[in-house]
């Protein structure tokens, strides 16, 4: 019984690799029983995090490592890979300022912006973490089942100067994470733009997406073009083609307007903006 015990924490352990998390769900449904993961937490091999939400016990190697301070991007890739729940990824402007798009000052706790077609479990909320999450349903501007492009895969460290490593010819990429190599999921620039777009003009401004489209320069036509036909929200699209005409970055002129669904009619979006004949929407009057 000993044996069988220590094999079944053994495996948990292995499972918890690099300070990932586990929820009672995924212990229940791989064998654990309540009382067993109690063992396992009052003689201090796994930790509860949270209420029904665990971690291995880490080592003073791991904690110098910074392994063992729960970070956002842990818990994310969490329900990325062990938890295998519903598709959820981070974009919108967390995915930009990941990848070096969105430099600025963060005033209180950062917003971590997550993705995907259901909410993540509550217990991700009431995790001792300084930022806090925010989700979106992203088959409300995006119409492709399951998601098939525009997203790619990131060091939990974010290390810029390795880069990514390219294995897929279309969107995906991978660069290692953490002991097991575990990527985090995230919206290419590409997408995370888009997604950035659909928060104006409630939850975003104009002029701050401004800025951040002035540093678009190495977006690819390719991926842009595919995500175009693939939105769903006439306000998203007509909005990128105008700050993309705006900035007339060098990937723009190999956009055809024509080739996308835009609508008919005008579209205020900024109250009491200028109407730009072009696309048709209201903008402000300083841009």
């Amino acid at each position: 019984m000993v044996k069988q015990i220590e094999e079944k924490l053994n495996n948990l352990e292995l499972l918890l690799e690099g300070g990932l998390l586990v929820d009672s769900q995924l212990l229940r449904d791989k064998g654990y029983s309540t009382s067993l993961v109690s063992h396992y937490v009052s003689t201090g091999r796994i930790e509860q995090v949270t209420r029904g939400v665990y971690r291995r016990k880490l080592g003073q190697a791991e904690w110098q490592q910074e392994i063992g301070k729960l970070t956002w991007q842990q818990a994310v890739v969490s329900l990325q890979t062990v938890l295998l729940r519903d598709p959820l990824y981070v974009g919108g402007l967390s995915a930009l300022e990941l990848q070096g798009f969105a430099h600025f000052v963060q005033q209180g706790p950062s917003t971590v912006h997550l993705y995907g077609p259901k909410p993540p479990p509550s217990w991700i909320h009431k995790l001792p973490l300084e930022a806090k999450f925010k989700y979106h349903n992203d088959r409300t501007l995006f119409g492709n089942e399951p998601i098939h492009h525009g997203l790619t895969n990131q060091s939990w460290k974010d290390d810029r100067n390795k880069g990514f490593i390219k294995v897929d010819e279309d969107h995906h990429f991978r660069s290692p994470a953490g002991p097991r190599g575990w990527p985090l999921t995230l919206s290419t620039p590409e997408r995370a733009v888009l997604e950035l777009l659909d928060e104006i003009p409630e939850d975003e401004s104009f002029h701050h997406v401004d800025k951040i489209f002035e540093g678009l320069s190495t977006l690819v036509p390719r991926r842009v073009d595919k995500l175009l036909k693939d939105c769903t929200s006439i306000k998203v699209k007509r909005l990128f083609l105008f700050f993309a005409s705006k900035h007339q970055h060098a990937w723009a002129k190999q956009l055809k307007t024509q080739d996308y669904e835009l609508g008919a009619g005008n579209r205020v979006i900024a109250k009491g903006g200028r109407l730009d004949k072009q696309f048709k929407i209201t903008v402000p009057s300083d841009l």
